[in-house]
């Protein structure tokens, strides 16, 4: 960690204003990424953005120097989407055992890697929260399924089905646009 990035979050953690700033504009890009990953839209990124970075700020107390801390306010931004989106939705009930399911050794972008990366975000978007939330955090996150299951109180099975369910939907969609290219 950089001597600059270590006075910031000292700084940061005796409220100073201008520090807060900085660190905002240091992060802001990654954790709105974020937002926008786990959001149905914009509007929604914005909002749970906004509230991530204040609890960020309220947190920042409790960050130890130990461990990257751009992962700590990613891990604070990814559950504090995953909270949002935990209190509005119901969770799929569980697979059968017979479903076919992706390898879950299998945690690249291999099927979207000719995709624009804004393109692929608004794909993801328009998944149904439990794919979306699963894809995100399987692909992108890089979180396992025993992980997924934990932080979204689901099974692993349900995780690795949702996953599943997610690449096929954005699968069809990548397809109808090769077929309209065509």
């Amino acid at each position: 960690m950089d001597k600059e990035l270590i006075e910031i979050i000292e700084q940061c953690q005796k409220n100073d204003r201008k520090a807060q700033e900085l660190l905002y504009r240091r992060y802001s890009n990654v954790l709105f990424s974020i937002c926008l990953r786990y959001s149905g839209n914009y509007e929604n990124a914005q909002d749970v953005f906004q509230e991530g970075f204040i609890l960020i700020l309220k947190k920042i107390t409790q960050y130890s120097f130990s461990g990257s801390f751009e992962g700590w306010i990613k891990r604070v931004m990814v559950n504090l989407n995953l909270e949002k989106h935990r209190q509005k939705e119901i969770w799929l009930t569980e697979i059968e055992e017979n479903m076919p399911l992706i390898d879950e050794e299998d945690n690249d972008l291999n099927d979207f890697q000719n995709v624009n990366y804004q393109d692929l975000i608004k794909y993801v978007q328009n998944l149904p929260t439990q794919y979306r939330q699963v894809f995100n955090l399987y692909v992108f996150e890089e979180y396992t399924h025993n992980e997924i299951a934990e932080s979204l109180k689901i099974s692993p099975g349900t995780s690795k089905s949702n996953l599943s369910r997610a690449r096929e939907i954005l699968r069809k969609e990548l397809m109808k646009i090769k077929h309209k290219a065509e």
